[in-house]
């Protein structure tokens, strides 16, 4: 999972980082504290494991398939090399573009944080 604050802070294409999900409306940073909470997407509860340690495959471009290491430099230089989420379902359910998200402590939602899904990074199949 990956924020757009975070991706626009990078200042790459967010295909880089693989995300299955973006979250749309999310200031930078913000996604550095919430490891040990989880996500409510709908009926779907997504939890939050740990900030994404990075790797080469960032270096290439997917749509060229170029290698840029100034990119992982990057990562590793302003980011501590890390820069997304692990995540895991805690509770399946159906995610829409445009469904809220509510970042919880518990099966309860507790805190609102401003983003919604805005889409997926690139299309499958």
């Amino acid at each position: 999972m990956a924020t757009d604050g975070e991706v626009a802070r990078l200042g790459a294409d967010v295909r880089r980082l693989r995300p299955n999900i973006l979250l749309g409306d999310v200031a930078a940073e913000a996604e550095r504290t919430w490891p040990g909470k989880a996500i409510a997407i709908g009926d779907a509860l997504i939890g939050l494991h740990s900030v994404r340690g990075r790797c080469v495959v960032t270096t290439i471009d997917p749509g060229t398939r170029e290698q840029d290491v100034e990119i992982l430099r990057r990562i590793n230089r302003d980011f501590g090399g890390e820069t997304a989420l692990n995540c895991w379902v805690i509770r399946p359910g159906t995610i829409r573009v445009g469904d809220e998200v509510a970042l919880v402590a518990t099966l309860e939602r507790t805190e609102r944080i401003g983003g919604r899904v805005v889409g997926r990074p690139y299309a499958v199949g």
